[in-house]
């Protein structure tokens, strides 16, 4: 009879404490769904980011491909995130055999001086078949 008496003491004094409990444990419980959810989005925002910031010309592909492997269970988001990094806006892919870089200005001033000699070449070609032999 004591046993009984002193367990409907200790279940009587904690009934409010349950529930208060239960609702605490839920709100945790939506708490840590929401962050992982909403988390998980941001990371797969990181190599559009990245591709923002350094201008990419693929920039909007990048982001649908980002909303891609989120259904594709992130199986393309490292390959995204290798794409997204590959291109700098000063050097752009930067694939040269040599592994020199080039401005465009330096390029554009080697052209022109490809230009002239090519010019200048068929001038001279034009002189000589004028020449009779």
């Amino acid at each position: 009879m004591q046993v009984s008496v002193r367990l409907a003491v200790v279940r009587g004094c904690s009934g409010g404490l349950d529930v208060f409990l239960d609702y605490f444990a839920l709100g945790v419980l939506i708490f840590v769904v929401l962050t992982l959810f909403y988390g998980i989005i941001a990371i797969h925002d990181i190599p559009h980011l990245i591709a923002k910031a350094r201008n990419h010309p693929h920039q909007d592909a990048i982001h649908i491909a980002g909303w891609v492997s989120l259904f594709t269970l992130h199986a393309i988001w490292p390959f995204l995130f290798i794409w997204a990094t590959l291109y700098r806006e000063d050097r752009g892919w930067g694939i040269r055999p040599d592994g020199k870089l080039q401005t465009e200005a330096e390029a554009n001033a080697e052209v022109a001086v490809l230009q002239a000699r090519v010019e200048e070449l068929e001038e001279q070609l034009k002189l000589q078949t004028r020449e009779p032999a």
